[in-house]
Formats: structure tokens, C-alpha cells, sequence
């Protein structure tokens, strides 16, 4: 029995982690982003530890409009810290981090949408906070994704340089 081996032409791959210049005006973007959702994530988070709030507590006490209680003050910090870090880092640091904190903040949405009304709901979300969970999830990899992955990308963009450097 003969085997065929078709001939594949050589994929080009992009790697998201290729040099930006770290004067380029899209670093600003990736630093706002992270900065400004890292301001609101630590604020919230230190507003819920003012409060004096159980660590596990499930109760209603609220924050800013948002359920909370102590671990997920402290989750809040230490994101939004997170975040803060990156913004000071910026460039491609800054990016990734709001792609991959974004993308965690989506999911993070989800499964507490799932645990709502459960005794599994230690941080006691509610429907605002997934809400807010979305919404934030969205806001930082828009903002990490902003210039990287587009169809209309100008031609003096890193990325699109880096992709269509053959040409």
C-alpha cells in the first residue's frame, strides 16, 4: 500500500511577542489600559477592605455598586496591582498582560455566573459584578489587542511589518 505525502507549502507564522519600539505610540494605548482598569480594580478592592468585610462573607454588603466581601477585595488589589505593573513595564508587556488578565476576567464572568446562588459563590458575586466582569474583560483585550490584530493595520505598524515582511 502506497502512501502519499502531499507537499505543504511553508507556513508563515506570527509571533505576538515581536519587538516594539519602545517609543511607538501604541505602547501608550497597552500603559492606559492596564493603568486606567488597574486604578479602578485596586479602588474598589480598597474600598472593600475599608468596609471591614468577612473574607468569605456572601453576604449583600456592597462596594461601588458591586457586591464584595474581604477575598475578593484582596483579589481585587492584587490584580489591579497586576496591571499597575504592567503599565509601568508597557510595550508588549503591557499588552499581553491586558490580552491574558482580559481573557481571565471573561471567564472568571462565566464560572461565577455558573456559581451565583450556590455555596461555591466565595466571592460572592452577583449579576452586576459578572456584568462587570465582562465588561472589564472586554476593555483590556481591546485595549491589549488595539494595533496587533486588525485587517486594516497601516503599513508602518510593527505588526504588520512583521507579517508581511517577505514583501
Amino acid at each position: 500500500m502506497a502512501t502519499s505525502h502531499a507537499v505543504r507549502a511553508p507556513r508563515r507564522h506570527f509571533v505576538l511577542d515581536e519587538h516594539l519600539p519602545v517609543d511607538h505610540k501604541l505602547s501608550r494605548v497597552y500603559r492606559f489600559g492596564a493603568g486606567l482598569m488597574g486604578l479602578v480594580l485596586v479602588a474598589f478592592g480598597i474600598l472593600g477592605l475599608i468596609d471591614k468585610i468577612g473574607f468569605f462573607n456572601t453576604g449583600g454588603d456592597m462596594v461601588a455598586g458591586l457586591n464584595t466581601n474581604g477575598a475578593l477585595s484582596v483579589l481585587s488589589i492584587v490584580i489591579g496591582g497586576l496591571l499597575l505593573v504592567g503599565a509601568a513595564i508597557g510595550g508588549n508587556v503591557a499588552s499581553m498582560m491586558n490580552m491574558v488578565i482580559g481573557v481571565a476576567f471573561i471567564v472568571s464572568g462565566f464560572v461565577n455566573l455558573a456559581l451565583i446562588g450556590t455555596r461555591f459563590n466565595f466571592l460572592a458575586f452577583h449579576m452586576q459584578n459578572v456584568l462587570f466582569s465582562f465588561v472589564v474583560g472586554l476593555l483590556l483585550m481591546t485595549f491589549g489587542m488595539y494595533g496587533r490584530v486588525s485587517g486594516g493595520l497601516p503599513h508602518d505598524n510593527p505588526y504588520w511589518r512583521a507579517r508581511h515582511a517577505q514583501r
